[in-house]
């Protein structure tokens, strides 16, 4: 572990784990988490952003350098599905694209408590359907996304796998996978989380699910079936307090005979990708999962 990630490690107990505690207010939670992420994200030099939509809901599109034709990474980000943006996770997304040479769109789906679920997983959807419309295959679409994204990503995956038009991949990091909050890692990590304080979880899930069953497998992707899936890529923290959802999603895939790559990093903070530029293990987890993506997509490695 480097001395970057022990100091973050110590930060991040110490600033932000107390912090998101006490949130109590969406609005005012979606607020705190963007200027929180204004200290951290850095973006790659040579960034092409653009407002666009995707579907209903607005996006934006990110490239770094040469970007490949015909390929699309659809990325959802993170936030427990009550903040969070792709603005905010604009330096996660951006370093994802320049690493993998593809396009990177990251669509602003509707968050809870004022659109409940199913409304992000029913943008997620819209989305690969714009895609789909635009001339892209299912086939040369990755799936991606951190936290409640890496969740979402799972859900649509059940979800296409389904209705027969899987994607060409997953990569999910620090999904949340469970709403019914059944891991065991909820408590034997609780302490060693970082930055997720688990007390504050079961009021998350309330405000996404809204008297909504935990069990349903669009929900939770722990439960749901995936015929034919594709290639799968879970990065995770074993000091997580939803180290559990990886690991036992990984299994779900698995009895579907998915070839599933689980990555356990053994102390890192809940999505530590998001630090890029900031500790070498979120460039050195965001290079892994480019190389996947390219493979995925039966793209050469770069």
């Amino acid at each position: 572990m480097s001395i970057r990630l022990t100091y973050l490690n110590a930060w991040l107990r110490i600033a932000a784990k107390p912090m998101v505690r006490r949130f109590r207010d969406p609005v005012a939670t979606r607020r705190e988490m963007e200027r929180m992420a204004s200290w951290v994200v850095r973006e790659p030099k040579g960034l092409c952003l653009l407002q666009t939509r995707l579907g209903e809901r607005p996006a934006l599109s990110l490239r770094v350098g040469p970007t490949a034709q015909g390929a699309v990474i659809l990325y959802f980000h993170g936030g427990g599905y009550v903040a969070g943006s792709p603005w905010m996770y604009r330096g996660l997304a951006a370093r994802l694209a320049q690493l993998s040479g593809l396009e990177v769109v990251a669509p602003d789906y509707r968050l809870a408590p004022e659109a409940p679920f199913p409304a992000a997983l029913e943008d997620a959807e819209a989305g690969f359907d714009a895609l789909i419309a635009a001339g892209y295959e299912p086939g040369c679409i990755v799936l991606a996304g951190d936290s409640a994204g890496g969740g979402l990503a799972l859900s649509l995956l059940g979800r296409l796998c389904g209705q027969g038009r899987a994607p060409a991949g997953v990569i999910a990091f620090s999904p949340w996978t469970d709403l019914t909050c059944s891991g065991a890692s909820l408590r034997t990590n609780a302490k060693r989380d970082a930055l997720l304080p688990v007390e504050r979880i079961g009021d998350t899930v309330d405000l996404v699910l809204q008297g909504h069953p935990a069990s349903d497998p669009e929900a939770s992707p722990l439960f749901a079936t995936f015929p034919n899936a594709p290639p799968v890529l879970i990065q995770h923290s074993m000091t997580e307090i939803l180290a559990d959802d990886a690991l036992r999603m990984a299994d779900r895939l698995r009895a579907f005979d998915a070839e599933v790559t689980v990555q356990s990093w053994p102390d890192a903070p809940h999505v530590w990708q998001f630090f890029d530029g900031r500790v070498p293990e979120a460039r050195a987890a965001l290079e892994d999962a480019a190389k996947a993506a390219r493979a995925m997509l039966n793209l050469p490695a770069r």
